[in-house]
């Protein structure tokens, strides 16, 4: 169909067969014959003639309104194949806060590797702020943040909310109660996160909300750290949801306490780049393949 939809474009470009058959170097009853068989698969007539000249049917307008938009697209198409060969850009930086570094990070570059072989990714860490200054000042082609950002020289796409999780060894007598609630952190021996990040202010937060006073034991600025130690100090932690998963809690024989409570403490886990048109063709693909890995905002506890 791609063929009889240029000759039917020019046809009603040039609004005549005879310019037509000159420009396309095809005789008239050719064209004649390609319009039919256009006709034929549409189901209606594109032309009616009226004398000597040719007017569109309502079907034809519609027809070269929609051949427009696929000549637009396939010009697109070519000039980003164009701008992806020569440029042969294969390199992503990427700028990780200290919690989506141990988060979200690993599995994003696995996805994308695995799509992508041929990608030399590096990864830059920071506190958001640094990993915001990086991307803003082109050190980094993208970010990925425990947050949302405002910045109007930035584009900052939402990936999913995260909350934070008790996280026990699994025979750490907890309560008399058999549950626990949000009070009774208060005492609990805690391994908590380093302080200056956006989930130890998170933290911080919740103690200051419901007047919590916990029993900090350690603080660490590793998450696979904090895990390890939980049974020899025989202590508690929060961490990221996203964190927790299945076969990281049994290696380590932990449990996942839920208190409603810290279903509350969320932070979305953004994507920020700058300006789409000062970006390569491929960091554009593989921007809107990391987006299309998260289809809709929701709570990572998957």
């Amino acid at each position: 169909m791609n063929e009889e939809m240029h000759v039917f474009t020019v046809i009603v470009e040039q609004s005549s067969m005879n310019k037509a058959s000159a420009l396309l170097n095809l005789s008239q009853p050719a064209l004649s014959r390609k319009i039919a068989k256009l006709e034929q698969e549409i189901g209606a007539p594109l032309f009616r003639r009226i004398g000597k000249r040719l007017e569109l049917t309502r079907i034809g307008q519609l027809t070269y309104e929609y051949a427009i938009e696929l000549r637009q697209l396939h010009r697109k198409y070519l000039q980003t194949v164009s701008e992806f060969t020569a440029t042969g850009h294969t390199s992503l930086t990427i700028g990780a806060s200290l919690t989506t570094l141990q988060t979200t990070l690993p599995d994003l570059i696995q996805t994308l590797t695995s799509a992508h072989p041929e990608i030399d990714i590096k990864a830059v860490t920071g506190k958001t702020h640094e990993i915001v200054s990086l991307v803003r000042d082109h050190k980094a082609d993208i970010g990925i943040v425990a947050s949302s950002i405002e910045d109007s020289t930035l584009r900052c796409i939402p990936l999913f909310d995260d909350h934070l999780s008790l996280v026990l060894p699994r025979n750490q007598v907890i309560t008399d109660k058999g549950t626990l609630g949000i009070q009774d952190l208060t005492g609990m021996p805690m391994i908590l996160f380093s302080k200056g990040t956006w989930y130890r202010l998170l933290t911080d937060e919740l103690f200051d909300k419901y007047h919590l006073q916990p029993d900090v034991r350690m603080e660490i600025d590793s998450f696979e750290a904090i895990l390890r130690l939980l049974h020899t100090c025989r202590a508690a932690t929060l961490l990221p949801q996203s964190y927790m998963r299945h076969q990281l809690l049994e290696d380590n024989d932990l449990l996942v306490v839920t208190i409603r409570e810290l279903a509350d403490t969320k932070r979305t886990t953004s994507l920020i780049h700058a300006d789409s048109a000062a970006l390569s063709p491929s960091i554009r693909l593989w921007i809107n393949e990391i987006a299309a890995r998260f289809p809709t905002q929701k709570d990572s506890s998957y």
